[in-house]
């Protein structure tokens, strides 16, 4: 069962890389920041490349990498400045959203319908969604959905599950065309290299050394992330390894409340816990 402490570890430093990044936003940007989280990572990173062989990588590895750059990007910037304009416990949560989406592409695409374990997941996730603005309902029933569209954090992040929901797919495939601890140690130099140009031209390079300390905690808490990730996926079922990870949610929202002072925590821990179970029941039933 060691794949689900190294799940743990992704989803607590997830939550932490984040509610760090938040702190730093304060006095940064999101591109400056979305080149933090992975060039301050390198450092850490490099030292794996000592321990993992570079396998052959084919031409399905290059093409997938092609496609799925510009939506992580496009991800990342949107997902930082989501939670830069909006509180933890109302924007991380949203992640949940991503198996979703990839039930409703396939039944739009493929005609597939979900059976009663996705059904009920469905049902979950889209229950915790609402108890997370659970107090709108005093402006009537519709109140927590119309509060979701009113916090432009919540509608970005849901916009980020999207995206999600078909890079995650695509991750797997270079995954099985290179190797697990190859391509968490490989993919964040692409990535650096993009945000390089991207902060580059936005005239924000400077920035990206304003405060080294904390953003070697940021790049610390990312590369954690990364080699975690894949070294629980290398040792169980993508779907166990996801369930797990989405503890994520409840971690940000204890540090929205603790760091932040975010309020209303108790009915987003419940919109959390529930949609944590809306996961399970799609990926692991």
């Amino acid at each position: 069962m060691s794949w689900v402490i190294y799940a743990l570890i992704t989803a607590f430093s997830i939550a932490t890389a984040d509610a760090i990044s938040k702190k730093a936003l304060i006095r940064s940007n999101e591109y400056v920041i979305a080149w933090v989280r992975q060039g301050y990572a390198l450092p850490f990173l490099t030292v794996a490349f000592f321990f993992v062989d570079i396998p052959p990588l084919d031409r399905t590895f290059w093409l997938t990498l092609l496609i799925v750059i510009p939506l992580d990007v496009t991800a990342i910037i949107l997902y930082i400045k989501a939670i830069s304009i909006s509180p933890l416990s109302l924007t991380i949560p949203f992640i949940a959203l991503s198996p979703v989406f990839v039930i409703i592409t396939a039944f739009v695409i493929l005609g597939e319908l979900p059976d009663i374990s996705g059904l009920i997941g469905i049902l979950l996730i889209v229950t915790g969604a609402y108890l997370l603005n659970v107090r709108a309902t005093r402006h009537g029933v519709l109140g927590p959905i119309k509060a979701i569209r009113r916090e432009k954090g919540s509608v970005l992040m849901i916009i980020v599950a999207l995206i999600f929901s078909f890079t995650s797919t695509l991750g797997k495939v270079a995954v099985l065309h290179s190797s697990p601890l190859f391509f968490a140690a490989f993919y964040p130099f692409i990535l650096t290299f993009i945000f390089t140009v991207i902060t580059g031209f936005k005239g924000q390079l400077s920035g990206i050394i304003a405060r080294p300390w904390i953003f070697l905690g940021i790049g610390f808490f990312m590369a954690m992330m990364m080699l975690s990730h894949y070294l629980a996926i290398s040792l169980t079922d993508v779907a166990y390894m996801i369930s797990v990870k989405r503890c994520s949610l409840l971690f940000s929202v204890i540090y929205g409340w603790v760091l932040f002072r975010e309020i209303s925590i108790s009915e987003r821990l419940i919109g959390s816990v529930l949609m944590i179970a809306g996961v399970a029941a799609i990926t692991l039933f």
